[in-house]
């Protein structure tokens, strides 16, 4: 694969005990070192335009003027230093990059997966929360739709946090499908199967809330009974991936129980399914804050991309997360004749 990275995203200094820090990307590149051919690329920062785009205006100048007072405390969560602004913009045009290069033709072993932070997923129109600051994969898929090199996007959020913040932006939207598999009840609340879009968007939001527990039957249970159907008929030009690794069984902050190798089994239907429907396909880094699992389970997306065929999952997903995937897929009519 081909990997965005830039230094710039190191300075969003969020201190010793925060669980999204500087350390998470030196982890990833610390694992990658072991990996079979490795490119990197330093993509240029995304314009200001660009993230008013998809955020207020006035939005955009709060969170910047903040970051030029030396930063703080947004809320609890949420950590600024005068650095942060800038490693926001270049997160998210890291992500550009990874859009714009999937649309160029970028494939199989050069396939784009953008390592920025800060991550962006929980990042609504007009606020910053959990972490987030600019909605990195909003920023690039609007990107996509504005340059003409795509009239239909794709999100797929394994995040197992729900991307509340892409789903504000995109929820009025027929021209962006967003879709999330996510621990329910988890941070931040939302991502409810009924939660289907509105107006010109009704349909085009995915929610799996997904029982705690769930692991890599559940995932591909839910992938192949959700996300394949929804995305068939909705046909983007691009398919992004949310790409968050905090779903995994030994990452500190959930419950969920995704291998290393589930992660395998999820990249290896997600370059199925996008080669199927004649998608273009990136990765955007989200959340996954266990550092040495994190590595571990992008070594493995890259991996696949580079020849290695996953070890299914035995058996069927729990009774429980089956309760959960046939709700969502009678919200949406998947089934019916």
């Amino acid at each position: 694969m081909k990997f965005g990275y830039s230094e710039v995203c190191l300075d969003h200094d969020t201190g010793a005990r925060h669980p999204e820090s500087p350390d998470r990307l030196r982890a990833i590149r610390r694992g990658l070192t072991k990996q079979h051919g490795v490119d990197y690329v330093e993509a240029a920062p995304a314009t200001e335009a660009a993230v008013r785009a998809v955020h207020e205006d006035e939005y955009v100048d709060r969170v910047k003027q903040f970051c030029a007072d030396g930063g703080g405390e947004w809320d609890p969560d949420t950590i600024a230093v005068e650095a942060t602004w800038d490693a926001a913009l270049q997160s998210a045009g890291l992500a550009e990059w990874a859009a714009t290069a999937a649309l160029s033709g970028e494939t199989g072993r050069d396939t784009p997966f953008s390592i920025g932070r800060p991550p962006g997923h929980h990042a609504v129109y007009d606020n910053a929360m959990g972490f987030c600051f600019v909605n990195n994969a909003a920023v690039a898929a609007q990107t996509a739709l504005d340059s003409g090199d795509a009239s239909r996007v794709a999100i797929f959020d394994w995040d197992v946090h729900h991307g509340n913040g892409t789903q504000d932006i995109f929820y009025e939207r027929g021209d962006v499908h967003y879709s999330s598999f996510h621990e329910a009840g988890l941070y931040p609340g939302t991502g409810e199967a009924e939660e289907v879009g509105e107006g010109a968007g009704e349909g085009t939001t995915l929610n799996a809330p997904l029982p705690s527990g769930s692991g890599d039957a559940e995932y591909a249970d839910a992938f192949d009974q959700l996300l394949v159907p929804a995305l068939e008929a909705f046909e983007p030009d691009l398919l992004l991936v949310s790409a968050g690794f905090d779903a995994h069984e030994h990452d500190p902050i959930s419950r969920m129980r995704v291998s290393t190798e589930g992660y395998g089994v999820l990249t290896d239907r997600v370059r199925s399914l996008a080669a199927d429907l004649d998608a273009a396909l990136g990765f955007v880094l989200e959340g996954g804050y266990g550092l040495d699992t994190l590595a571990e389970s992008i070594a493995m997306v890259h991996e696949v991309f580079d020849g290695r065929e996953p070890v299914q999952p035995d058996g069927d997903a729990s009774e429980r997360a089956q309760i959960i995937i046939d709700r969502t897929a009678k919200v949406h009519g998947f089934g019916e004749k």
